[in-house]
């Protein structure tokens, strides 16, 4: 459950699990003390670990990508840590077998998301640098991870995609 105050009702969360009981793992962790909240981190943005249980937002820690974010850390003016004065979150690490639709602004929108829809696999990555640092970019972006962070499943509009776990 996602509470907000009565101004922020309107908030959906960007990251819903559609296969995730068995199939992807809730990993409790901490953020970072050392994220500056530089940039709006909304559920679904690809996390890095920093050191022990602490992650912050890919590229402003070097690492490869540990998971999804699963809470709010500013993004929609909405942040939950900084609300109960604790920075315990979750990330959510894929199964092969895990599913998630995906919502904009979690994912780069601007950029052409094409569902081939013939059995073959496109790679998502994570934006490294810029204002959309973070979000998941299609294989072949420019500035992208060098590792892949999920697969697109479906395009299901300009503002949602369906991703699943790497194989």
């Amino acid at each position: 459950m996602i509470r907000v105050r009565a101004a922020n009702a309107h908030i959906k969360r960007t990251l819903r699990p559609t296969y995730a009981w068995t199939q992807a793992t809730p990993k409790s962790v901490f953020l970072d003390p050392a994220w500056d909240r530089s940039i709006k981190i909304y559920p679904g943005m690809v996390m890095v670990r920093t050191s022990g249980e602490q992650v912050s937002l890919i590229g402003a820690a070097p690492g490869v990508p540990y998971g999804l974010a699963a809470d709010y850390v500013g993004g929609d003016d909405f942040d939950p840590l900084l609300d109960i004065g604790l920075n315990a979150t979750a990330v959510w690490v894929l199964g092969s077998d895990a599913e998630f639709e995906v919502l904009a602004p979690a994912f780069d929108d601007s950029l052409t998301w094409t569902d081939l829809g013939n059995g073959s696999e496109v790679l998502i990555h994570a934006q490294t640098t810029g204002p959309n640092r973070g979000k998941l970019v299609p294989a072949g972006t420019a500035n992208a991870s060098a590792q892949p962070v999920a697969r697109l499943l479906k395009v299901n509009s300009p503002s949602k995609i369906t991703i699943g776990g790497l194989r």
